[in-house]
Parts: C-alpha cells; structure tokens; sequence
C-alpha cells in the first residue's frame, strides 16, 4: 500500500485547510486510516483516526472541535478538514494506514505510512 498524502501549505491563523491522502497499490477500504503530525524539533503525535466504514472516530484533545476526519471509500481517500488552525498545529502531517479496523492513535500499530505534507500557520 502506498499513501500520498497533500493538501498542505502556509495558511494564516484562524483559516482552514483540509489535507487529503489517497492509497493506491491496494484497496484501503476495511482499514483504519489516521493522521499524525510532527511539529519542529517534536516527536510524531497522534492527531486523528478513523475505522471502517467509517462511523467511528478519534481526535486528540488539542484538535477536537476543530478538525474532522472522514473518508471516501469509492476514491480510497482519507480527509483531514481543519478550521480555526492556530501556530502550534504548525507541522508535518502524515497519514497511515493501519491492516485492522480498530482505531488506536499508537503510532507504531500502524503498518503504511505516507512521506508527509507541510503545514505551517503564521500568526
């Protein structure tokens, strides 16, 4: 399984972005599919996961309310929406891919990762 994950890019504050990864090489359809992110000079943090089909979610505290996560089985796309981005959602956000449906914001459960798009928030 190969994920690609885009949609990043230099937003201001207070703006919105939605981020986008796409599987291919194999149907992600049964998988539970999360996003994590990296701040500068910080370790992989857990951001949000969702199973399938897709009616259970999961966010982290410093993103609930703000972000939401959904996916499109028919495409094998994952999306991130993300309003109201403050400076610390700065980072690169990945997406992965995990063989079971359960959701877990364990980084290391995950069995596919993709390369990671950029995303910085000015104030």
């Amino acid at each position: 399984v190969q994920l690609q994950a885009s949609g990043g890019g230099l937003v201001q504050a207070g703006t919105s972005l939605t981020l986008s990864c796409t599987a291919s090489g194999r149907t992600v359809s049964s998988y539970n599919m999360a996003w994590f992110r990296q701040a500068p000079g910080k370790g992989r943090e857990f951001v949000s996961a969702i199973n399938w089909p897709g009616r259970d979610t999961s966010y982290a505290d410093s993103v609930k309310g703000r972000f939401t996560i959904s996916r499109d089985i028919t495409k094998n796309t994952v999306y991130l929406q993300m309003n109201s981005l403050k400076t610390e959602d700065t980072g690169v956000y990945y997406c992965a891919a995990r063989k079971v449906t359960s959701i877990t914001p364990s980084a290391p459960r995950y069995d596919f990762w993709g390369q990671g798009t950029l995303v910085t928030v000015s104030s």
